[in-house]
Formats: C-alpha cells, sequence, structure tokens
C-alpha cells in the first residue's frame, strides 16, 4: 500500500472505532426516558435503563447484578450509593428535575439520567 492510503484506511478505521464508543458520557441524554423506578447494573458497565422518569416524591432502587462494585454519584452532593455485587441502593426524589448521575468508578461507561416530574 502507498503512504496516503495507509494513512487512509488508518483514518477511517479510527473514525469508525470512535463511533462504536459512544455508549459514554451522553448515552443517557440521547435516550428517551422509561416510566420505571427499577433500574439494573448487569454485567456491562451499564445502568439499564440509562434514562428513567419518575414522579416527585418517588424512590428509585438501584440493583447491581455485576460482578464488581459500582456506586450512583448524584449531583445534589448526596454521597455516592455504593453497592457491591447483588446489592441494592435507593434514592428519593422529592423535587421535580433532571438528575445525571454516574458511577463515580467507572464514570465514562456508566452514565444515567432521572427525569423528575410534578411535585
Amino acid at each position: 500500500m502507498t503512504p496516503l492510503i495507509t494513512r487512509l484506511v488508518v483514518a477511517v478505521g479510527l473514525a469508525l472505532s470512535l463511533v462504536a464508543c459512544g455508549g459514554g458520557a451522553g448515552a443517557a441524554s440521547q435516550v428517551s426516558p422509561i416510566a420505571t423506578t427499577e433500574v439494573d447494573l448487569p454485567k456491562s458497565y451499564k445502568f439499564v435503563p440509562a434514562a428513567i422518569v419518575v414522579e416527585a416524591g418517588s424512590t428509585v432502587t438501584w440493583t447491581n447484578r455485576d460482578d464488581f462494585t459500582h456506586n450512583v454519584t448524584l449531583p445534589d452532593g448526596t454521597a455516592p450509593l455504593t453497592m457491591r455485587p447483588g446489592e441494592v441502593a435507593t434514592h428519593t426524589f422529592d423535587t421535580a428535575g433532571t438528575f445525571d448521575y454516574l458511577c463515580s468508578l467507572h464514570p465514562k461507561d456508566m452514565r444515567g439520567r432521572i427525569v423528575v416530574t410534578g411535585g
């Protein structure tokens, strides 16, 4: 291959790999929220569903089904809700708003969003 073709192949491969890795920081903001108060952490380094909608006063429960410790770090200054494998964590959302959260142990991959309505 000529140097120009080699550089072109490398550039296309890099661009495709960046697109494939698009599940990071903005993933939760790009999906429609699902009405539920339950969020799973399956063996995949993500929150499922990534975005949920709840009524003000609802308690959200996260269940860690992974083999690794994770946490939920909320933007309101609440201490991280840490879950070892098999554990659950809960938090009650009393006021309306949009709350983006993450696992501070795996912030690149694990991000979520809670839309709280009413209140």
